[in-house]
């Protein structure tokens, strides 16, 4: 056996290998200086011999094992500045070759190092995470994660066994990066990072940069590689504008239907060859997924995310959910991704101390920690943290070509003290309750994606009155496009929840919303927190019997559509389930059937023409954020429940929607308009094709020059009970107008002439006036 001669470098790399706690090992292990010759070092704890390769195959060197724990030593005969080598590595039953991770140098640029510490790098998932590439012409997989505050991390996987003293990464300093290359290493690999944390405990940790992971209950990464970029439409795009059609179809995609034989989810696959064409027929113009990132809980329908990066495998894998979006984008469809970036569930495996620190999170729990939901909240003036969420946005628009992202509770994060008493939170710097930071935060993404997003929107669901929610940053709003308007829709439902007998008294609860209307870009949701938690289904909701239940609904759907704002239904509530959303079974897509008796199918149908109608006439949403494109009609018939209000085009066009609230039947009800015309009920959910009682008024609607309303004209309705209707209105033609405008001016004329005296009659007068004065003298 050869001598070997301990160096002081030696002792101590053989102490931190062995023990797993080496935080440079990129400094002894692999090819290095020792005066004048070079050697190899190898850490292999289960081998018992290896040797040193030439790149063509050739014996170089054998290695001396130099300790028990698996060091191996290797002289050469030259001095290598740098050696193309591989290690053939004797086990005690099979003997393999294999690549060194140790002699490649890192691919992590100095630019790339110093934007990342920064914390400015425009897309930090290029780098970050797991990414399949060829270095000096070996495949396989460059591992980076950020863990500053670690003492050593180890990239372990099923490719040496999970052991995290064989790949410790390389440390840097200068950004808390911490990367390797191990060559061979292919797709579909699952991988964990080993974490030894500063207070020497073991943390096996998930990539936060994932881009696939494990089926829960297990929870490792998988090597997937970057998805490719997606080119989107630009018309695509152009219809997410404010003067464009937005009618939002609200998916959960476990549960939009199963399998009836066991319950189970239906995949990407099978849910875009389902739900695509359904929501293209429902006349629907957005598919909103509830949150699709991985998430270890099925409870929490998503909203508990671990992995932003990665796409559930719930449904398949993420190249399958790229199809899905791809085929709804090919059916005129847009994809709009629910986005939960206000907070992160406390699983081991997650960020929740991920270095042993509070690196995602902050550490005092009266800033970074959700009593009512369990979860962390994130410190989002850390710089890397703000980069790690905000490159999130670009990601899912950029790589899968998500149209927009809905972002879950604003208002829990731009408010310090969102659901907390006295004492549980800690006022900003100037002692105010709003948080700097996520306000910030929210604010350059959203910039960020008006230049990057190549029209891609972003909605907030933000529940309370914070002002400029979607006014540019530099007018010192936020940046959203869209905000969901909660305020309108909690008065309106409680209005609709009422005995019809009493909804006098409360009139103003469905006029209220126009005092604020424009003061932002709003959103209708009816979504899925309102069919939840005891709170009923929609249907539920309504007052009455069975059919002044269906009744009221398709009236209260009717003025929801004609009503300034986009829409937003949640699956279910388009065919009027009864029951409350359950997010571990398929809806009742049964009631459809002769089971629902027809009431369901209705409901059904008055939504597939409402958001057709919608679609049809640009009076009904060109406008929604323009005073200009409403005026109300009847605003103050308190004691009948009649709303009525006029809805207008850029053109001028124009369509009248009116609702009765009441089931009472209100015949020769007289509405004042602006303009001569053809008018025509173009839509009535009383009709017997909605399973209504079928009150209506047939044909065209007589227009007359009867001043109503404060209107030079007027038209006479009858207004079916719990209903709303639409009335189109087609202006008389320009050559008819002008026409009668000709017959009124000839009539003038002849009126004129006809009180103007003759000749003969001025003459007469004239000598009885002079006969007159002459007598009188």
């Amino acid at each position: 056996m050869k001598t070997y001669t301990y160096s002081k470098q030696d002792l101590s790399f053989i102490e931190q290998l062995s023990q797993a706690y080496c935080k440079d090992p990129f400094s002894y292990l692999g090819l290095h200086q020792a005066g004048d010759v070079s050697v190899i070092r190898v850490f292999l704890p289960e081998a018992t011999t290896v040797k040193i390769l030439s790149a063509d195959g050739q014996i170089l060197s054998e290695a001396l094992k130099i300790d028990d724990s698996g060091l191996f030593v290797a002289q050469l005969s030259q001095q290598y500045s740098s050696l193309n080598y591989r290690l053939r590595v004797g086990y005690s039953l099979a003997e393999i070759d294999l690549e060194d991770p140790y002699r490649f140098t890192s691919s992590l640029l100095p630019m790339d190092n110093w934007l990342l510490a920064e914390g400015t790098h425009l897309r930090p998932y290029e780098i970050l995470g797991a990414h399949l590439k060829t270095q000096e012409g070996v495949s396989g997989v460059h591992f980076s994660v950020w863990a500053p505050n670690a003492r050593r991390v180890s990239v372990v996987g099923d490719f040496n066994y999970w052991d995290g003293r064989v790949n410790p990464m390389r440390f840097h300093a200068e950004s808390g990066i911490w990367d390797i290359f191990l060559p061979n290493v292919e797709k579909g690999a699952l991988y964990k990072f080993e974490i030894l944390d500063s207070n020497g405990n073991i943390r096996l940790k998930s990539d936060p940069y994932a881009f696939a992971s494990q089926f829960r209950p297990d929870t490792a990464s998988v090597v997937t590689g970057l998805p490719e970029k997606i080119e989107v439409d630009a018309k695509l795009r152009h219809a997410n504008d404010p003067d464009q059609p937005i009618s939002i179809y609200e998916v959960h995609l476990g549960s939009w239907r199963r399998h009836l034989e066991n319950n189970y989810w239906l995949n990407y696959e099978e849910i875009a060859n389902e739900l695509i064409p359904y929501v293209k027929d429902m006349g629907f113009t957005h598919i909103e997924l509830l949150p699709i990132t991985e998430y270890p809980f099925d409870g929490s329908w998503g909203y508990q995310p671990t992995g932003l990066y990665s796409p559930t495998s719930r449904f398949g894998s993420p190249d399958d959910l790229r199809t899905l979006i791809r085929k709804a984008h090919e059916a005129g469809i847009n994809v709009i991704l629910d986005w939960v970036v206000g907070h992160f569930p406390t699983d081991s495996h997650g960020l929740t101390e991920f270095d042993g620190s509070h690196l995602y999170e902050h550490q005092d729990p009266r800033e970074g920690y959700h009593q009512d939901w369990n979860t962390l909240i994130f410190n989002y003036g850390r710089h890397e943290v703000f980069n790690y969420l905000s490159s999130n946005a670009l990601y899912w628009t950029e790589r899968f070509g998500i149209d927009g992202l809905r972002v879950d509770a604003v208002s829990s994060m731009i408010y310090r003290d969102y659901s907390r008493k006295d004492g549980e939170w800690i006022p900003n710097q100037y002692g105010g309750r709003e948080n700097l930071e996520a306000l910030d935060f929210l604010r350059r993404t959203n910039r960020m994606l008006k230049k990057e997003g190549h029209g891609a929107v972003v909605i907030a669901e933000e529940s309370t009155s914070f002002a400029g929610i979607t006014h540019s940053p530099e007018e010192n709003g936020v940046g959203f496009d869209y905000k969901w308007n909660m305020g309108w829709m909690n008065d309106t439902l409680r209005y609709m929840s009422l005995d019809p007998i009493y909804r006098q008294y409360h009139h103003d609860w469905m006029t209220f919303g126009m005092m604020y209307q424009y003061s932002e870009k709003f959103v209708l949701p009816l979504s899925h927190d309102e069919v939840v938690h005891g709170k009923c289904s929609i249907l539920g909701k309504m007052s009455g019997d069975c059919w002044q239940k269906f009744a009221n609904l398709r009236a209260y759907y009717g003025y929801m559509w004609g009503y300034p704002g986009k829409k937003l239904l949640f699956m279910g509530n388009e065919f009027a389930q009864g029951r409350e959303w359950n997010y571990n079974e398929s809806l009742d897509w049964f009631l459809l059937g002769e089971q629902g008796g027809g009431w369901h199918k209705g409901v059904l149908n008055w939504v597939r023409d409402l958001n057709r109608t919608y679609q049809k006439y640009p009076a009904l949403y060109q406008l929604d954020y323009d005073p200009a494109g409403f005026e109300w009609l009847v605003v103050d018939d308190w004691q009948q429940s009649v709303f009525a209000f006029e809805r207008k085009a850029k053109n001028g066009e124009s369509v009248i929607v009116v609702s009765n609230f009441t089931p009472v039947v209100r015949h020769n009800y007289r509405i004042g308009v602006r303009q001569d015309g053809t008018y025509t009920e173009i839509l009535n959910s009383d009709a017997a094709y909605y399973e209504g009682s079928n009150v209506g008024n047939y044909g065209e609607i007589e227009c007359e020059a009867i001043e109503s309303h404060g209107k030079p004209f007027s038209i006479e309705l009858s207004i079916p009970p719990l209903s709303t209707i639409f009335i189109a209105c087609q202006p008389k033609p320009k050559e008819a107008v002008e026409a009668e405008q000709d017959i009124v001016k000839m009539a003038e004329v002849a009126m004129q002439k006809a009180l103007k005296p003759t000749k003969k009659t001025v003459s007469v007068k004239a000598k009885a006036h002079k006969k007159a004065h002459k007598n009188k003298k």
